[in-house]
C-alpha cells in the first residue's frame, strides 16, 4: 500500500479540498499558535485561507497578521498579498496599499510585479500610478510587466507624451515571452501615428518651402483621421488652402484633389 502522509499540514491541505474547513481550521489554528513551530508561517497563511473562505474575514487577516510577522521569504508574503485583496475587496485603498508595500518590503521577486501593479491600482493620483506602473514594468515579468506597459502607455498617450509611451511599450515588447504582444504593438503604432502628426505639425510651423510644406499639410490631414481627428483633419486642409502664399494653397489645393 502507498504511504499516507499523516504530517499535520498535509492533513489540513485534504481537509480542505474535502470541503471540511473547520477540520482544517483547528488542526492550522493549531500549528499556527505555536510561535517555535518550524511550520507557523505556512499554517498561519494557510489558516487565514481557509477562515477566508469560510467567511470569518477578521480571523482571516489575524491568521495573515501572524504569518506576515514571521517574516517568511515565501508565506510572509502570501499573507500580505491576501491581507491587500481582503481590503481590497472591501474598498480599504489606505490598508490596502499598507499590505502591498508590506509584500515589496519582504523582497521576494515572485511577488514584486503583482504589488507594484496593485500599487498602481490603488494611487492616489496619476503620477502615483505612473511611478508604480514604471516599476511593475521594470520588474521584466512576462504577464505584468505588459499589462503595466500598456496601462502607462495609455495615459501617457492621453497626457501628450508618445515618445514615453512608444518607449514603455517597447521596453515590454523586449522581454522574453511577453504576453499581449499583439496589443502591445498596435498601442504601439498609435504612439507612432501621434508622433508623426508632431513631426508633420513642426514641419508646417518651421515654414519650409511651399512643397515640403504642402506635403507635410496633406500628411496631417490624412494621418489625423486615424486618431479619430476628423474635424482637426478639416482645419489643417482649410489652413493649407487658405494660406497667405499662393503657391502652398496650390499645391495644397492639388493634393487634396487628387481624392476627389
Amino acid at each position: 500500500m502507498p504511504e499516507v502522509d499523516t504530517r499535520p499540514l498535509e492533513t489540513a491541505r485534504r481537509l480542505a479540498e474535502d470541503g471540511d474547513l473547520d477540520g482544517a481550521a483547528t488542526i492550522l489554528a493549531e500549528l499556527a499558535a505555536d510561535a517555535e513551530g518550524p511550520d507557523r508561517a505556512q499554517a498561519a497563511v494557510g489558516l487565514a485561507a481557509v477562515l477566508q473562505e469560510r467567511g470569518d474575514v477578521p480571523g482571516a487577516r489575524a491568521a495573515a497578521r501572524t504569518a506576515l510577522a514571521t517574516g517568511h521569504p515565501e508565506f510572509a508574503p502570501q499573507a500580505a498579498c491576501l491581507l491587500a485583496r481582503s481590503f481590497e475587496a472591501e474598498d480599504r485603498p489606505d490598508q490596502a496599499r499598507a499590505a502591498w508595500q508590506a509584500a515589496l518590503g519582504l523582497g521576494n521577486p515572485a511577488y514584486v510585479p503583482v504589488a507594484h501593479l496593485a500599487l498602481a491600482r490603488l494611487a492616489a493620483g496619476e503620477e502615483e500610478a505612473r511611478e508604480a506602473l514604471r516599476a511593475a514594468l521594470a520588474t521584466g515579468d512576462p504577464e505584468i510587466a505588459p499589462q503595466a506597459a500598456l496601462w502607462l502607455a495609455e495615459l501617457l498617450l492621453a497626457d501628450g507624451e508618445a515618445g514615453q509611451a512608444a518607449q514603455a511599450l517597447l521596453e515590454a515588447l523586449e522581454i522574453p515571452e511577453a504576453v499581449d504582444g499583439p496589443r502591445l504593438r498596435v498601442l504601439l503604432g498609435i504612439a507612432h501615428l501621434e508622433l508623426a502628426c508632431a513631426e508633420f505639425t513642426a514641419a508646417v510651423e518651421d515654414g519650409g518651402d511651399a512643397e515640403t510644406s504642402a506635403l507635410a499639410i496633406e500628411l496631417l490631414a490624412r494621418t489625423l483621421p486615424l486618431r479619430g481627428r476628423d474635424e482637426d483633419a478639416e482645419r489643417v486642409w482649410r489652413y493649407g488652402l487658405d494660406h497667405a502664399d499662393e503657391q502652398l494653397a496650390a499645391e495644397v489645393r492639388l493634393r487634396l484633389d487628387r481624392d476627389i
